[in-house]
């Protein structure tokens, strides 16, 4: 890292949550946090004084990957002051959904200019200028990753440098500047052990992580804003579909599209999401979980469902929509291909038709959020094809249980893909 960020409250002059971020010029500045009883415990981490950051102050250093430490991001443990009283969450009733949490994360830079300082702050809400690039042209990208708590209370996170370089793939594409492997993920750790005692128990839930990259800065005219805000944000999360694993049932699309060639289907930008909203309600109004769009060429090739890529199954052949510009590149989805690979399977990436998918022995969905979903039915041109009898295919059990194993760290991690906090 190139410069180091202090937990919010353990530094000796702590900047006050609701003064500006940087210079004047800031187009961004934090508000008091969110104090909403319905949503949350108040029961917020105290923050210590300077007195107690003199007397008992404890810093853990995260290595680079070279193993040096020297100009890492530093966090305080929040062990060394703070007492971490659990939050007062029904575990067992966890949905996903917002739940405000302690702390976020930000880092600022100018246009033309690197990142290089960023800090937590307590959580609250933004001021941006009406004309900021995120608001009128779209300017910005997110990422989605997860932390689970084990039995030992060790924290984890699943490939991390992953997201890191997506979004900075991503940024190429939306023409922003974007933080360096190493200042996304020292970012990452420091967001997720300030907000530590929102990790669900193990096999709870998770921390879900949302990393936005965004045009901060004043622009009219159209063109890249004037001044980026790196911002990571966090919340605890149960399953995504309300079936958790148990199947879901689509339909495809024929008329709307999510994406298509040379545009930006195949990059984390926001204007993505907003786009299938309208497909997605009329699909659930009608009592589907969700919409599967097909290509906006040819309308015969599977692109992937709104927030997830789509595999099909024949035999013991695993194929998936090859990423070529309008598929966003999924790690999930990426994983369970070197997963599969490893437990027998064959896979491929190549066009997968309608046919494909209608003819399939099963189907399943990949991503951050769901992890593994597998499809109970698919609806085409209204003809309704299911997919098995019994509840979960066989390699939608087999690839969730391998992987999850391995995120959760009940299975030994041979592809190196695990970064262990604590």
């Amino acid at each position: 890292m190139e410069s180091g960020a202090v937990f919010a409250g353990l530094h000796p002059n702590p900047t006050p949550h609701h003064l500006l971020l940087g210079p004047a010029r800031s187009a961004i500045k934090l508000l008091p946090p969110l104090t909403d009883k319905k949503s949350i415990s108040t029961h917020l981490l105290p923050l210590p004084t300077a007195a107690a950051f003199s007397k008992q102050s404890r810093f853990v250093p995260f290595s680079n990957h070279n193993g040096n430490t020297g100009n890492s991001l530093r966090v305080a443990s929040p062990a060394s002051d703070v007492a971490l009283e659990s939050a007062d969450i029904d575990w067992d009733n966890l949905g996903f959904g917002f739940m405000p949490t302690d702390f976020m994360y930000m880092m600022k830079c100018s246009q033309g200019e690197t990142f290089s300082k960023g800090e937590l702050q307590r959580f609250g809400n933004l001021e941006l200028s009406p004309s900021a690039g995120i608001l009128n042209y779209g300017q910005g990208l997110f990422e989605g990753l997860k932390a689970y708590r084990k039995h030992d209370g060790n924290i984890l996170l699943f490939r991390p440098e992953e997201n890191a370089t997506r979004l900075r793939e991503g940024a190429v594409r939306m023409c922003m500047p974007a933080p360096t492997v190493d200042q996304f993920v020292e970012a990452v750790k420091a967001t997720v052990l300030a907000n530590e005692r929102w990790i669900p128990p193990p096999g709870k839930g998770s921390l879900y992580i949302r990393p936005l990259l965004m045009g901060s800065g004043a622009v009219l005219g159209l063109a890249p804003a004037p001044e980026y805000t790196f911002l990571i944000y966090v919340s605890p999360v149960g399953n995504y579909f309300k079936e958790g694993l148990a199947p879901i049932n689509l339909i495809v699309e024929t008329e709307m599209h999510r994406a298509t060639p040379g545009g930006t289907g195949g990059v984390k930008t926001i204007g993505n999401y907003a786009a299938v909203l309208q497909a997605q309600s009329v699909a659930k109004a009608k009592g589907f979980s969700d919409v599967l769009y097909l290509d906006s060429t040819h309308k015969k090739y599977l692109e992937e469902v709104s927030s997830c890529n789509v595999f099909v199954v024949k035999g013991n052949v695993i194929s998936t929509p090859a990423i070529k510009g309008t598929i966003l590149p999924g790690i999930t989805r990426k994983s369970i291909l070197d997963v599969a690979i490893s437990q027998g399977f064959q896979v491929e990436e190549r066009h997968v038709t309608v046919d494909d998918l209608l003819e399939a022995d099963e189907v399943f969905c990949t991503g951050t959020a769901v992890v593994v979903s597998p499809v109970g039915s698919i609806t085409y041109l209204n003809k309704r094809v299911t997919y098995g009898s019994e509840g979960v295919g066989r390699v939608s059990q087999q690839l969730y249980s391998a992987l999850t194993s391995l995120q959760m760290g009940l299975a030994e991690d041979k592809m190196g893909w695990i970064v262990e906090l604590k």
